[in-house]
Order: C-alpha cells, then sequence, then structure tokens
C-alpha cells in the first residue's frame, strides 16, 4: 500500500466573510484541520516545561519545530523512537482520523460496539505513520493506554461496553473525540452521552468523563454564536466531580489573563491539586493515572482554560496550548479543535507544512465527516418524528 498524500481532487470549503459566519462544512473542517495542525505543533515539545521548552528554541514557540533531540530523535529515546516535529502529526490525529472512518463505515450514531467492530480492525490495517516515516499498523505507534483497546476487545474479547475499565487513566480517549463533538454539532448533550458510550471501551473514570466533556464542548463551539465563555459554561453543565472542579479553577485563572506567557504558570497551578501525573511529567507519581471521583486529566481543563486566555482564536489558542508543555500535543489538539469549531482559521502556512511533511491530506476526514453528519441529523429528525407520532397516539393529544 502507498502512503496516502495530499490531494487538490476536492477544494476545502471557502473561507467565510464577516457577513457569512463558518457554516457546518466549513467549522468540521477546521476543527478537524486545527486538532491535526495542534497535535504537530506540540508534538516536538511534549513532555518539557515551559521554562525548558523556551530554553531549548531560544524563547517561545511560534510555529512548526523540529525535533526536541535534533538529529539524534531516533536513538534518543529508545522506546519510543518516534520523528516528533518538522509537522509530523502524533497518535492523536491518528486515532482522530480512525474514528472519522469508522463513522464512515458506520453512517450513524457509535457505540462500544461499534469501537470493537470497526475502531479495533483499522488500528490492525497498515497506514502510513508519519513520526515512523513509514507504512505500519498504528497500534504499533499508539500509547499503551491506546494498545489496550486492542489487547482487551481483539484478543480478550472483552464485553466492550466494560472493557475500559482497569487501563490507566488518562486523556487517551479525550484527544480523538472532536469527530463526535461535530457529527453532534449543536448538541453538547448527546455528543457527551455518545462520547461516554465510545469511551466505554478505553477509559473509565475522568479519563471517559473527559472525553465525553471534550466532545460536548466541540458540538458547543458549532452553534451558531458561540463564544469561548459559551463553550466553558456547556462544559461545566455535564462535567461531573473532579473534572468539573478542575474546569471551575483553571477557567477562573485563566479569565484574569489574556496574554498566554502570563498565564503558564496560574494555569499550572489551578490544575495542579485535581492532577495525578504529578510535578515531573516524565516520572509520574504512584497514584498516577488511578480512578477517582477528585481527579482530572491536566489536558482538557488546560485546553479549555487556554481558548479563554486566547479569546477563541486559533493562533493564540493553540500557542499557550503548545507552550504550556507537558502534555501539549494532546492539549493543542483539544484547544485546536475547539477553537477551530468556533470558527477561527487555522493558519494556511502551518497547516500546509503538516499536510506535506505528514503526507496526510487534512481536509479529506472533514469532507467525509461533513457528509456522514448531514446523514445522522436526517436520521435523528426522522426517528425523533416517529417517537413523536407514537407519544401523541399514547398520549391521546393528537
Amino acid at each position: 500500500m502507498t502512503p496516502t498524500t495530499a490531494t487538490a481532487a476536492e477544494p476545502a470549503p471557502a473561507p467565510s466573510t464577516p457577513q457569512s459566519p463558518p457554516g457546518l462544512d466549513e467549522r468540521i473542517a477546521r476543527a478537524l484541520v486545527g486538532a491535526a495542525v495542534g497535535d504537530a505543533l506540540g508534538g516536538p515539545v511534549e513532555g518539557w516545561t515551559p521554562e525548558q521548552i523556551a530554553e531549548r528554541h531560544g524563547g517561545r514557540v511560534t510555529g512548526i519545530v523540529g525535533p526536541w533531540h535534533g538529529e539524534n530523535w531516533r536513538t534518543a529515546r529508545p522506546i519510543a523512537p518516534y520523528h516528533k516535529g518538522d509537522g509530523h502529526v502524533t497518535d492523536d490525529t491518528l486515532m482522530t482520523h480512525a474514528l472519522v472512518r469508522v463513522y464512515d463505515r458506520v453512517r450513524d450514531h457509535l457505540d462500544a460496539y461499534a469501537v470493537a467492530d470497526h475502531l479495533v480492525p483499522d488500528l490492525l490495517s497498515p497506514r502510513w505513520i508519519p513520526e515512523l516515516e513509514a507504512e505500519a499498523l498504528p497500534l504499533q505507534r499508539i500509547f499503551l493506554a491506546e494498545k489496550w483497546i486492542v489487547a482487551r476487545l481483539h484478543y480478550g474479547h472483552v464485553d466492550p461496553r466494560e472493557a475500559g475499565a482497569g487501563n490507566i487513566v488518562n486523556c487517551g480517549a479525550a484527544m480523538y473525540m472532536a469527530p463526535v463533538g461535530l457529527v453532534n454539532a449543536g448538541h453538547p448533550e448527546a455528543a457527551y452521552a455518545e462520547a461516554l458510550e465510545i469511551a466505554a471501551p478505553h477509559q473509565s473514570s475522568y479519563g471517559r468523563e473527559a472525553a465525553g466533556v471534550f466532545a460536548a464542548a466541540v458540538a458547543a463551539a458549532c452553534h451558531p454564536g458561540a463564544t469561548p465563555d459559551a463553550v466553558i459554561d456547556a462544559a461545566l453543565a455535564l462535567a461531573k466531580d473532579g473534572t468539573r472542579s478542575a474546569i471551575e479553577e483553571v477557567c477562573e485563572a485563566a479569565s484574569h489573563h489574556d496574554d498566554f506567557e502570563a498565564a503558564l504558570a496560574p494555569l499550572r497551578a489551578a490544575v495542579e491539586p485535581f492532577d495525578t501525573v504529578g510535578p515531573d511529567y516524565r516520572s509520574p507519581s504512584l497514584g498516577a493515572r488511578r480512578p477517582s471521583r477528585l481527579h482530572a486529566i491536566e489536558e482538557l481543563p488546560i485546553a479549555l482554560g487556554m481558548l479563554l486566555v486566547g479569546g477563541g482564536d486559533y493562533r493564540r489558542t493553540v500557542l499557550g496550548s503548545v507552550n504550556y508543555g507537558r502534555d501539549c500535543d494532546s492539549i493543542a489538539t483539544m484547544s485546536g479543535a475547539i477553537a477551530g469549531a468556533l470558527g477561527s482559521e487555522v493558519p494556511a502556512d502551518w497547516a500546509a507544512t503538516v499536510t506535506e511533511a505528514s503526507r496526510l491530506d487534512l481536509h479529506a476526514p472533514a469532507r467525509t465527516l461533513a457528509r456522514v453528519t448531514r446523514e445522522v441529523f436526517a436520521r435523528d429528525l426522522e426517528r425523533r418524528r416517529s417517537h413523536e407520532e407514537a407519544f401523541a397516539a399514547l398520549a391521546g393529544t393528537r
């Protein structure tokens, strides 16, 4: 199989004008391309602190940069010999695109069984992996928490609705839930419920909760006239336990800043009581990644906080997420998706570089998902009308 390459067969949606707010297709494109570009920007500085990032790059990262270890990227981290940087997307984007392909096959809302029946086989099918610069199984690139899905469902034959129990709790399920929010555009409650169902084979506890809340945030961002504050309100209306508390604290801290440089330390301080990883990202604490009603993943609250700091502007939001460090590829994936769903444009030069470097058509999944989303909405309308007729007959209100 040859690598997937960028194609100009179908043009990207035309840019909107001030008199013409972005429509559904354009928001889907900006969200998915925005997620991929944020992922590629954050990949090379993932795991480091803001101070280390500034020292390594002679200041804040303002665009696409090369590998942290330069030409020694192949041997610097033998367990993870990935070419992070130079515009390469990571497993966040690989999983996001895989979920789009599942929607393309099912062409309806998804559940835990769709993960078993379609996502798992997709992870076992050879594809071009940018960080490996080779064709390989996505399974060979994804993190241990995502390999869990294949181990439990393909080999263990566990009930898909229960398979996530026992996995390490992290942002693995949340990072690729943007398509769920887009399929449920404008309906955060439905996005939240569907994402919780899809995440069941993958995560439990606050990792699964984050998946639901992130999908809800993307759905809320698609609402005409939505603002960053409205997105936060929608997330808080659905979030539970530690996830809700973490979002509240981080967004309160973020509300006092409109420059990410000043916000870096306050946002970290706000999320720290809820974060189980601890101060040293590469050496997690003993209680890290265990189920809890008191804790939250770090990535989602910070992504929402940076959305506020950046005022919903894609460039400002994503650069704040990237320079935050730690798991910044996933933070920038999430914040980039939400900013894109709000309608903020992704810098064309960044998107072009990521497209070429990753050898992926970043707009193709968006075109696919836009078609599927319209089909799903038509089915939802039909189901709703059928329910209304049945209820009217039962209640005698015809």
